[in-house]
């Protein structure tokens, strides 16, 4: 889904904000899976090499490709954030450390919004920062 196709009211938000958010493509899944893993272990240092890079890209390009709508939001060239989801459930959620509190995580859920009235996710009890931002 490209700018174009965005809501006319959330596609001028994004551009002045200077955010695009759009479908991922397979192509784009090595990137997505980087923005997971430098997100998840910012988030959960404790868990830091539980997979590895390959395993990473593998999970987005053959599950989270394969079984989710997968957008991302750029800022310029640059990936910040992702989000995968299937019907009203949010399966993956992560925006890059340096992105975090500049609108980017609040962003993304719009897309599940404009056609869910309710959403699901799930987070580690100990990912307080996520704990908090839901």
């Amino acid at each position: 889904m490209g700018i174009a196709s965005l809501h006319p009211s959330y596609a001028i938000a994004m551009m002045s904000s200077a955010l695009i958010i759009r479908q991922l493509q397979l192509a784009d899944m090595d990137a997505a899976a980087r923005v997971h893993r430098r997100a998840f272990d910012h988030a959960l240092p404790w868990l830091t090499g539980l997979h590895t890079s390959d395993g990473d890209r593998w999970f987005y390009r053959e599950r989270v490709f394969t079984g989710c709508q997968v957008h991302g939001a750029f800022e310029g060239d640059a990936l910040a954030g992702i989000i995968a989801f299937q019907s009203d459930w949010i399966d993956q959620l992560y925006v890059l450390p340096e992105a975090q509190g500049c609108g980017v995580g609040g962003e993304l859920p719009q897309v599940t919004k404009r056609t869910f009235n309710c959403l699901q996710l799930w987070t580690f009890q100990r990912n307080l920062g996520a704990r908090r931002f839901y």
